[in-house]
């Protein structure tokens, strides 16, 4: 393992990861584990077949727990058993065009979950650092050009997006009313579209195209034209470890909230990344299948990251291409059944760590 400023801080800590059994929430505890911290997961169980948490075997490696975010009672009865010193919140209903058909459950999960994360960190002094991770959605979209701000308006025309804004307007409120002048670091992360291996989510654009492609089938885009920030999950994730180590050591200064985004040039079209995908697969093709009466999603999405780059030194490590090779990577090995998918993605993290220390990023050192 190579050795970081990650790991002199996360060694040995109880750490508390809700929504483990999703994408990103696996890969944070893979990460988590892989720095020696003490891991405990918090989710429902998977709701997709397969899934990373399943492929890796995750739940023989962390402190495996299956809870409803919405359940206050059962959330405070883990802080008080574990007492968590790092806490990191996932656990969401994150699918777009699923908020659509279940609008209440979304803002229950993404709104409500968040309050009660809040309410058991209020209530529990150990808890030293907590980081919450809502989406790059949660502004109010204006079709703009240029990148979104922390301190531009939230938003949202869709549940899933109204949800995200609210849940940044609870953080914030928390923040204010309860955490200033504590020991106690909150912030709240906002970050562009991940891709990476072990998401088989419906309606994202990755998992369809492996989808398709395992079958030999065109891969069908409903929003070609759409231009999302395209990113590597570990890039945010690196980011969201060491946003928790800074608010850690230093609260005042480092909470609030903060976007974790490529570079501009990884702001593409949809159709532009599909393209690249089945290039960095080997075979393969897709048909444009918009509809004029789908559900509305925002065309154009940036973030700005200036913020991250200037208080944080964090970067972006990875171009596109490396992030649809690692992608394509990934689910190969999986498909042919010949690897332990927990340590294809160990690798998967320290061949990234060490193009980070080549970087010099801050976190890497």
């Amino acid at each position: 393992m190579t050795t970081t400023k990650l790991y002199e801080i996360y060694k040995n800590k109880r750490v508390l990861v809700t929504g483990h059994t999703g994408f990103k929430g696996s890969w944070l505890a893979i990460w988590l584990k892989e720095l020696g911290a003490d891991v405990v997961g918090y989710a429902l169980e998977p709701d997709t077949q397969p899934n990373n948490y399943m492929a890796c075997n995750l739940g023989a490696h962390i402190n495996h727990i299956i809870g409803d975010v919405r359940d206050l009672d059962h959330l405070k009865k883990i802080f008080q058993e574990y007492k968590p010193e790092f806490v990191f919140h996932l656990a969401a209903q994150a699918i777009v065009r699923r908020s659509y058909s279940e609008p209440k459950m979304t803002f229950d999960t993404n709104v409500g979950g968040t309050i009660n994360i809040l309410e058991a960190i209020r209530l529990n002094p150990t808890v030293r650092a907590f980081v919450n991770v809502t989406s790059d959605k949660c502004y109010e979209n204006r079709e703009w050009l240029w990148g979104y701000r922390e301190c531009d308006p939230m938003g949202g025309n869709d549940p899933y997006s109204a949800s995200k804004g609210c849940a940044e307007l609870v953080f914030n409120a928390y923040l204010k009313s309860f955490f200033v002048g504590t020991q106690t670091g909150i912030a709240s992360v906002r970050a562009g579209n991940v891709i990476g291996g072990g998401d088989w989510a419906e309606d994202r654009l990755i998992p369809d195209c492996v989808r398709a492609l395992v079958q030999d089938k065109p891969v069908g885009v409903r929003n070609p034209g759409a231009i999302r920030p395209w990113q590597h999950v570990l890039e945010p994730i690196a980011g969201y470890l060491w946003l928790g180590t800074l608010i850690h050591e230093n609260p005042e200064f480092h909470r609030g909230s903060w976007n974790f985004g490529p570079n501009d040039s990884d702001h593409l079209r949809v159709g532009d990344v599909v393209g690249k995908f089945i290039e960095q697969w080997g075979s393969g093709k897709w048909l444009d299948t918009s509809t004029p009466d789908s559900p509305h999603e925002a065309f154009t999405l940036r973030l700005c990251c200036d913020k991250a780059h200037t208080y944080l030194k964090w970067h972006n490590t990875l171009n596109i291409e490396q992030c649809l090779n690692m992608t394509a990577d990934w689910y190969k090995s999986f498909y042919a059944g010949d690897k332990n998918m927990f340590d294809v993605c160990t690798q998967q993290i320290r061949t990234y760590t060490k193009q980070a220390k080549v970087q010099k990023l801050a976190w890497s050192v």
